[in-house]
C-alpha cells in the first residue's frame, strides 16, 4: 500500500489548479507526506483516529490523505463546497480528531472564504458536545506576513505560474485550537522519516459520506486491502493506462471518484495525473480542452453534467483546439444520454477514442460496469458489460432473475440490477450503523446487494443504466424509467437539461412531471454572440410532447412541462430528483438541503410552483 509513493520517483504530477501550474515529482510529494505524518503524530493522531480534511483540490489535500494513510488514521474526506452546518454533521457523526483544512479557495472569479466554513462547523460540533483538539489550516490564498517562508506549504521549490494575485482574506485563526500547516510541519527536516503503521487488510482506510434516502448522510466505510487493489486494478483495465499516458479526472477528491480515480488509482500505478482546481467553464467554456493540449492528456474522465454544459456552448469552444493527445474519454457519475456520448465521442474525441461509461458507487469503491477500451463494443448510452469478476443481474420486483438467458433471445428486460458476489472494494460497514448497512443494500433481495439502480439488459448481454429505482414510475400500468424520458427531451435543439420526476395523478395513479432548462444565454458561440434564445411556449410544449410520443410511446406524454432556469445539484453535479419531486407535488418540506450547491434555484422553482 504506502510503497506507491516510492516508485518511479522521477515521474511528474502535472497539477493545473486555476491560481497556477503547480509540478511535483512524486519524491517531493513522499517529502511532503512524511512531514505531514510525523506532525500528525505530534498532535496525538493515532491508528484509528478519524482526520477531517476540508480542502480545495489542492496538492496538499491529496498529501493529507496520505499521510493519514501512513500512519494508519482514518481520512473523512468532506467536499469543500459543504456549508458548515454540514461539514459539522460529517465531523461530529465519524469523531474527528483532527481537522485540516485551507484558508481559502478560488471558484471560478469567486474568492471563497474556506477557513470561515471550518471554523464555525468547529465551533458548531463544540456547542453540540463533540470538541476537535486540533485544526490544521493551510496557506493557499492569503498573502504571508513579510519574511516569512511558507514553502513547505507549496510542496518545497516547485514552479508556480500564477494567473491570479494572491489575496488578503481576513484570516485570524483561533489560538490555541489552530495551527498553520508550515508552522506545524516546520521542526521536521526535508529528510525526515515517519515510520509506517502497518495495518490488516481489513482495517478501515477512509469514510466517505453520501447522500441516504431518509436524508441523513451515509459514512461509507472502505478497508485498506480490497479497496487498494480494485481501485487500482479497475483504473489500469478501465483506462488502458500505459506509462506514457498523461490522465486526468476532474473529479474533486471529496467525492468517491477523486478518492478511486484521482488519488488512489492513479497512484498506485505510477500515472502521471492531472489536479484541476476550479471549474471548467471558466475563464471560458474552452478551458479543460485548453488543458488537454497543454499537458497532452490521453485519458480524461469526466461527468456527463460537465459533458452536457460543454456541449451547449457550442462546438468553437473544443475545435478551437487540437486534442490530438486524447486517447479514452470515460463517463461517471450518472447515465450518459445517447445525445451527449455521440458529441463527446465524434466532436471531442474526433471519432478517434473509446468511451468508457462507467457506472459504479461510492459502495462499490471501483467500476462495476463498464466498456473496457478497444476491446468492447461500443454503444452510446450504454454502461455495457460487468467489469472483471463482477456478477451481474437482473432481477423483478419479486426477485426473479430476469437476466438469465437474455443473452441471444432477440429480447431485452428491465428492473433491479443487483450485485451476487462480493468484490474486493465493496464497502465493509455504514460508519456507526451496520443494521443500516445490512437493510439499505441486503434486505430487499436476500443474497444480492441491490444497487438502488434500475437497469436494461439487451439481447447482446449489455446494460443500460436507467436511473435510481426510486426515478422508476408506474404510468398507467407501464413502467417508465425517467432516463429514458430525459434523453428524449434533450433530443431537440433547444434543450440543455431536463429532469423527469412523477406527480400524483387522480386517473393515472402518477404522470409525469418534467422540468427542462432551456439553452439560452448558454447557447454562445466563440464570439460570445447569442444565436438564439428560446421560450418555453406552447408550440415548444407541443414539440416536446409529439418528440417523446415519437421516440418512447403515447402513454408516456408528460402532463406538465415546467421551465427551471438551474436545476438543482449537488456540489458535484447530481441532480436532486427527490426536491423536484417535492415540488411537482406542491409539497414544500423539503428536509435536509445542505448538498444543495445554489438554494436560490430551489426558491425560484418554489415561487414559480406558487404562482402557477
Amino acid at each position: 500500500m504506502f510503497s506507491m509513493v516510492h516508485t518511479q520517483q522521477q515521474k511528474f504530477y502535472k497539477v493545473g489548479v486555476e491560481s497556477g501550474i503547480v509540478k511535483a515529482t512524486v519524491g517531493k510529494k513522499q517529502n511532503a507526506v512524511q512531514k505531514l505524518g510525523l506532525a500528525l503524530r505530534s498532535l496525538g493522531v493515532t491508528k484509528g483516529d478519524r482526520v477531517a480534511i476540508y480542502m480545495p483540490m489542492v496538492p496538499q489535500l491529496v498529501v493529507a490523505m496520505l499521510a493519514c494513510a501512513r500512519i494508519g488514521a482514518v481520512h473523512s474526506v468532506v467536499f469543500g463546497g459543504f456549508s458548515a452546518p454540514a461539514l459539522a454533521d460529517r465531523i461530529i457523526d465519524s469523531d474527528c480528531k483532527v481537522l485540516i483544512t485551507c484558508d481559502g479557495t478560488w471558484r471560478g472569479a469567486k474568492l471563497i472564504d474556506l477557513y470561515s466554513n471550518a471554523s464555525t462547523a468547529l465551533q458548531l460540533s463544540q456547542d453540540r458536545g463533540h470538541v476537535v483538539s486540533k485544526c490544521v489550516v493551510l496557506r493557499h490564498v492569503t498573502i504571508p506576513p513579510h519574511g516569512s517562508n511558507v514553502l513547505e506549504e507549496r510542496l518545497d521549490s516547485i514552479e508556480q505560474i500564477g494567473i491570479r494575485p494572491a489575496k488578503q482574506l481576513s484570516v485570524r485563526i483561533a489560538e490555541g485550537r489552530d495551527i498553520w500547516w508550515h508552522d506545524l510541519v516546520a521542526p521536521f527536516s526535508d529528510d525526515c522519516q515517519c515510520p509506517i503503521e502497518w495495518m490488516n487488510a481489513e482495517d478501515p482506510l477512509f469514510v466517505l459520506y453520501t447522500s441516504g434516502s431518509t436524508g441523513r448522510p451515509k459514512g461509507i466505510l472502505h478497508t485498506i486491502g480490497g479497496y487498494m487493489v480494485y481501485s487500482a486494478t479497475t483504473f489500469y483495465h478501465t483506462f488502458n493506462y500505459q506509462d506514457d499516458d498523461i490522465y486526468w479526472c476532474t473529479a474533486d477528491a471529496g467525492w468517491i471518484t477523486g478518492h478511486s480515480y484521482v488519488v488512489y488509482g492513479p497512484l498506485l500505478n505510477g500515472a502521471t495525473s492531472v489536479i484541476f482546481e476550479g471549474i471548467p467553464t471558466w475563464p471560458d467554456m474552452g478551458r479543460c480542452w485548453a488543458i488537454v493540449d497543454r499537458y497532452q492528456v490521453s485519458k480524461f474522465y469526466t461527468a456527463p453534467t460537465a459533458i452536457r454544459t460543454l456541449m451547449a456552448a457550442g462546438d468553437s469552444f473544443v475545435t478551437a483546439y487540437k486534442r490530438n493527445s486524447l486517447k479514452v474519454l470515460g463517463s461517471v457519475g450518472e447515465p450518459i444520454n445517447p445525445t451527449a456520448w455521440e458529441w463527446y465521442h465524434h466532436v471531442v474525441g474526433n471519432g478517434n477514442c473509446s468511451v468508457v461509461d462507467t457506472f459504479w458507487q461510492t459502495e462499490t469503491g471501483g467500476h462495476m460496469v463498464s466498456p473496457l477500451p478497444g476491446v468492447t463494443p461500443l454503444k452510446p448510452g450504454c454502461a455495457t458489460r460487468p467489469f472483471l469478476g463482477i456478477d451481474a443481474q437482473i432481477l423483478s420486483d419479486k426477485g426473479a432473475n430476469l437476466s438469465a438467458g437474455v443473452m441471444g433471445s432477440g429480447k431485452s428486460v428491465e428492473g433491479y440490477l443487483v450485485f451476487g458476489k462480493p468484490w474486493p472494494g465493496m464497502m465493509r460497514t455504514v460508519y456507526g450503523d451496520h443494521k443500516r448497512f445490512e437493510s439499505v443494500y441486503f434486505s430487499r433481495f436476500p443474497g444480492y446487494y441491490m444497487a438502488g439502480d434500475g437497469a436494461k439488459m439487451d439481447e447482446d448481454g449489455d446494460i443500460w443504466i436507467t436511473g435510481r429505482i426510486d426515478d422508476m414510475l408506474n404510468i398507467s400500468g407501464h413502467l417508465v424509467s425517467t432516463a429514458e424520458v430525459e434523453s428524449t427531451l434533450l433530443l431537440h435543439p433547444h434543450i440543455a437539461e431536463a429532469a423527469v420526476v412523477s406527480r400524483m395523478h387522480p386517473v393515472k395513479g402518477e404522470c409525469l412531471h418534467c422540468f427542462v432548462t432551456l439553452k439560452n444565454n448558454v447557447d454562445q458561440n466563440a464570439n460570445g454572440a447569442v444565436n438564439h434564445v428560446p421560450v418555453l411556449d406552447a408550440t415548444l410544449r407541443s414539440e416536446l410532447c409529439q418528440l417523446i410520443r415519437k421516440r418512447i410511446g403515447p402513454f408516456v406524454v408528460p402532463d406538465h412541462i415546467q421551465e427551471a432556469r438551474m436545476l438543482p445539484k449537488t456540489r458535484s453535479g447530481k441532480v436532486l430528483r427527490r426536491l423536484l419531486r417535492k415540488i411537482a407535488n406542491q409539497d414544500f418540506d423539503f428536509g435536509d438541503t445542505s448538498t444543495l450547491a445554489d438554494q436560490s434555484c430551489l426558491d425560484e422553482l418554489v415561487k414559480m410552483a406558487l404562482d402557477a
